[in-house]
């Protein structure tokens, strides 16, 4: 292949990638798959999803140190035109990795947690969770110290469904 065939091969495959589900990868979910079964290098990866966010056929929004990619009506389009120059075989890897690994990819980007120092000294923990780009819970909590806020972020992540479940019992 040449330069030229080997980044369109590269952008089509992270087309293809989000194309499959049904929300947002992360720049690191794709970089591990992509990366850790060798179909591309880390700079030729990189300048790949530069260039579908340059171009608009993916999105990207950053939060709390992830970029979230997904892609838009025109990135379909052009897969759809392009779709079969990717190799049967390697679809049908992709396909399988997503399906086994669904629920595991959704619920790291659907529960977010993140929080920063507010000018009080406290800190301030933002907690949401999502499903199918729609906010289910989003609660706002004010700690102490970071320590606080770092343990009720990795409890979020744990336990969202249940404190979810206990307050639609309360509430509704």
């Amino acid at each position: 292949m040449n330069h030229d065939q080997l980044a369109l091969y590269n952008k089509l495959l992270v087309l293809y990638m989000l194309d499959r589900v049904s929300f947002p990868l992360t720049q690191a979910q794709i970089y591990d798959f992509l990366l850790g079964k060798n179909y591309v290098n880390y700079m030729n990866l990189q300048l790949a999803i530069t260039e579908l966010i340059d171009t608009g056929f993916v999105t990207a929004e950053s939060k709390l140190n992830r970029t979230y990619l997904t892609i838009t009506a025109e990135g379909q389009e052009t897969l759809s035109f392009f779709k079969n120059r990717i190799d049967t075989s390697l679809k049908k890897e992709i396909d399988a990795f997503l399906s086994t690994n669904q629920f595991r990819l959704r619920n790291e980007t659907s529960v977010l947690a993140d929080y920063n120092k507010v000018l009080s000294g406290d800190y301030e923990v933002h907690l949401t969770a999502k499903e199918k780009d729609v906010t289910v819970v989003e609660l706002t909590l004010s700690v102490p110290n970071r320590d606080t806020a770092e343990t009720v972020c990795n409890n979020w992540k744990k336990k969202n469904q249940d404190i979810y479940q206990y307050l639609a019992g309360q509430l509704f």
